[in-house]
């Protein structure tokens, strides 16, 4: 895979986007950005757009619908009606139709039905978010699943499910292999190329766990290259599962362009083979 071929998203799960940071991102190379409908209590696409200003129309914006306000909770649903007028609120907050949105989590809803009836409740859902395609809504549609086993095996129950264009799945050494298996498992039951796998929360949600910044990957990669620990964790989620595009959430400026000159680190892919043989040996 070529160097130009991996890319960094910048995420706003927990991070709240500021203009200054946009225009890092921008300096950096970091055109994509990465949010969902229920970011920052349900105000995470307003917040964007009125940091952004401008700038909104020179990112690549992934968002995400699935879960929607009750009261001061969330609940999660697949169903068309709410799925559309979320969908359509995200344009209106966003001021721009958005290049992706990702059906998010929908395993929350499936795992609790019947195999046959998730299965139809995840055919309507992938069917109405096709429909935004068509209405000019969003330029492509996908999946993001933090636990992929439950819909693999939605999947097998039928196969006139629409296709997705985009899987997004952890990523990255916090996997078990269970959860590995599981995400890679589900991008080859969709038939998807690297090039529409995406990754995510490659950190496990903090950097600072003395995992990334002390242990000593650098068997993981290729010698004579400067890095830091974080890069070589971040450079290695790429592989864990194979993927083209990692999202990210970071505030702080220096650390967004360690993590953007991270990708160009040359990777051991033997090492990240016997990597994985050791993780997934039986005990």
């Amino acid at each position: 895979m070529r160097r130009t071929d991996r890319s960094v998203a910048l995420g706003f799960h927990r991070t709240r986007p500021s203009h200054a940071l946009l225009e890092h991102a921008l300096s950096v190379g970091i055109t994509d950005v990465d949010t969902a409908f229920n970011y920052q209590a349900f105000d995470g696409h307003r917040e964007l757009a009125m940091a952004a200003g401008e700038l909104i129309h020179e990112f690549t914006i992934s968002t995400k619908v699935g879960y929607f306000p009750v009261g001061n909770s969330n609940y999660h649903s697949l169903r068309r009606w709410i799925l559309r007028q979320a969908i359509e609120q995200t344009v209106d907050d966003l001021g721009v139709p958005p290049a992706v949105i990702l059906l998010h989590n929908p395993e929350q809803t499936l795992k609790t039905l019947h195999p046959a009836q998730a299965h139809d409740h995840f055919a309507d859902a992938c069917e109405e978010l096709e429909r935004a395609v068509d209405a000019g809504l969003c330029g492509a549609w996908g999946v993001a699943s933090w636990d992929p086993a439950p819909l693999a095996k939605v999947l097998r129950a039928g196969s006139d499910c629409p296709t997705p264009s985009t899987l997004m799945v952890r990523a990255g050494l916090s996997l078990t292999a269970k959860q590995l298996d599981a995400g890679e498992s589900l991008g080859w039951e969709l038939n998807l190329d690297a090039d529409q796998r995406w990754g995510m929360s490659p950190f496990g949600g903090s950097t600072s766990n003395p995992t990334w910044t002390t242990t000593d990957l650098s068997s993981f990669l290729e010698p004579e290259q400067d890095h830091t620990p974080v890069q070589a964790a971040f450079r290695l989620a790429f592989e864990l599962p194979h993927c083209t595009r990692l999202a990210v959430g970071t505030g702080n400026e220096r650390h967004l362009s360690e993590l953007c000159a991270a990708i160009q680190l040359e990777v051991n892919l033997s090492a990240v083979d016997k990597y994985r043989e050791l993780i997934t040996a039986p005990g």
